[in-house]
This record gives C-alpha cells, sequence and structure tokens, in this order.
C-alpha cells in the first residue's frame, strides 16, 4: 500500500487558505467580466470554461494552506519566499495535470501565494493588517532585478518574460515588488465604497476599477500596447458614466463583453488582482 505523505496544517491556515479559495470563486463567478470566463460565458477562451475553472481551484486549494503555513513563522521575509516558490512549482504541475495543460491560474497562483503566505507572517508577528504590503515588499525585494533585468531571447522564456524584453512591461513580478499597488492603493478601497451594490455587481464595477489601471500583461500577450491602452480608456469611460451603478454603464459592459469575444481580448491579470482585492478585504475583515 503506498504510504502518503503527511501534513498537519494549523488552524490559521486552513481559515486564511478559505479566504483564498473564497476570493478565486467570487472572481470566476461574476459577470458580465469582459473577455474573461464566468458562469454564462468562456470570454475571449477557446480551451477553457467554468468548470476547468473550478477543477483548477480545487487542485490549488491546499497549495494555499500550505504558503500560509510558511508564513507563519519566525523564518526571515526572504527564506519564506524562496520556500513557497518551490511549493509554487508543485502547485503549478498539479494544477496542468488536472486542467490537462490548460493555464487557468498561473499568474492568480504567484500572486495570491504570496499573498497568502505574507499574511501568515503578519498574523504570526501579531502585526496589523496594514503591515502586509510592507511584508510583500520584504519578500520581493530585487526581484526585477533579479530575474527580469539579465534576461536574454530564448526558446523557455514565459508570456511575462517575453513581454519584459518587447515592451519593459514588469508585470507581476513588478506588481509584488512594489507591495501590489493596484490592490492596497486602488481597488481595496474602491471594493469597499461599493458595499451597498449586489455582491455581483460589486465584484463587476471593481473589476473594471482594476482594468482602468492595471498594466494587463494578458491583453499585451494577445495583442499589443495600443490595445492595452484602449482597453483601460474604455473601462475608464465606463466608470465615468457610473459603471454597474448606472443603467448606461452596464449597457456599456455588456457590449464590451462582446468585443472582447470578437477581437480575443482577455483582460486575465486584472481578473487575478480581483481575487487578490477580495482576499484582502477577507483579510482585513478577519484581522480586525
Amino acid at each position: 500500500m503506498k504510504k502518503e505523505n503527511t501534513i498537519l496544517l494549523n488552524e490559521i491556515s486552513l481559515t486564511i487558505s478559505s479566504y483564498a479559495m473564497q476570493a478565486m470563486l467570487y472572481e470566476v463567478s461574476c459577470a458580465p467580466s469582459p473577455g474573461l470566463v464566468s458562469p454564462v460565458s468562456n470570454g475571449a477562451h477557446k480551451d477553457m470554461d467554468y468548470f476547468t475553472f473550478i477543477d483548477s481551484s480545487v487542485v490549488l486549494s491546499k497549495y494555499f494552506a500550505l504558503f500560509v503555513q510558511e508564513g507563519y513563522s519566525n523564518k526571515s521575509c526572504k527564506e519564506i519566499f524562496r520556500s513557497i516558490r518551490a511549493i509554487g512549482i508543485m502547485a503549478e504541475e498539479e494544477m496542468f495535470i488536472n486542467t490537462k495543460g490548460v493555464n487557468t491560474h498561473k499568474g492568480m497562483l504567484f500572486l495570491m501565494g504570496i499573498a497568502c503566505a505574507a499574511t501568515g507572517k503578519a498574523l504570526y508577528d501579531n502585526q496589523s493588517f496594514s503591515d502586509i504590503q510592507s511584508i510583500i515588499k520584504e519578500m520581493t525585494k530585487g526581484i526585477v532585478d533579479k530575474e527580469l533585468l539579465p534576461l536574454r531571447e530564448s526558446l523557455n522564456l514565459s508570456h511575462g518574460e517575453k513581454l519584459f524584453l518587447k515592451y519593459k512591461n514588469e508585470g507581476v513580478r513588478g506588481e509584488v515588488e512594489k507591495g501590489m499597488p493596484t490592490v492596497f492603493d486602488y481597488a481595496l478601497e474602491f471594493y469597499k465604497e461599493n458595499m451597498e451594490l449586489s455582491l455581483n455587481n460589486r465584484l463587476v464595477n471593481t473589476l473594471i476599477k482594476i482594468m482602468a489601471i492595471c498594466n494587463d500583461t494578458t491583453i499585451l500577450h494577445r495583442h499589443n500596447p495600443q490595445t492595452l491602452e484602449e482597453v483601460k480608456q474604455k473601462a475608464q469611460d465606463i466608470l465615468s458614466i457610473g459603471g454597474m451603478r448606472s443603467y448606461q454603464g452596464r449597457e456599456k459592459i455588456n457590449e464590451l463583453s462582446t468585443e472582447f469575444i470578437e477581437r480575443n481580448i482577455s483582460p486575465g491579470g486584472s481578473a487575478d488582482l480581483l481575487a487578490i482585492t477580495v482576499f484582502f478585504y477577507f483579510v482585513e475583515k478577519h484581522m480586525s
């Protein structure tokens, strides 16, 4: 009989990881989400659907608990970051097995792994929610200089690495090294400000807010900087007429959903940051 590895998880790791899972499922469940997978549309994706995302999320759930537990320790931020990247490689491999090679959550895994570990560290050190951003910065300090600046053309580069060489877009590495400013400086407060909306509309409205400011590498990968700037402007225009708060805004979001499918535009980076925003909303409530 095969002997399985036994890992004991503490209650804090299980609790915080449940917020990560909840946030990811919230993100994929809201609609209309232009270009993205939802329960009512595959968006601009032909290789995945809502159930693919559920399959992927379930596989990753145990790894989020491991990320939190790595952070919940007396290790330094740098030591924690090294540990969770090793765990992240295992998580990514299992994700690809379960989705039959479809990349549902690679960017999300990187961001959420860091978010979970940083939260664990803040809880272990008895720090406040406002300290988490500094922990993330400490964990990832120097990652752009170390991993992106030395890059040379290669067949083995990731999409993000190729985009850095082509456009100098720092992608998720730049986002985490700056302490996830899209989330902490913009999206989280916006999500709170929209509490009177239904949960679905609140999520969609926050997605549009993120799209208006995010240098989304998923859009860049499929298209170019001009398309990215066009998407950001369209999102800003929608917010200026009320977003999900107004009939005109909702109509424009529906039109954008149709347009993005036709043009093969997917703001996948914005979707990832929406999930991180919701995760930290839960974490802040837990810590307060």
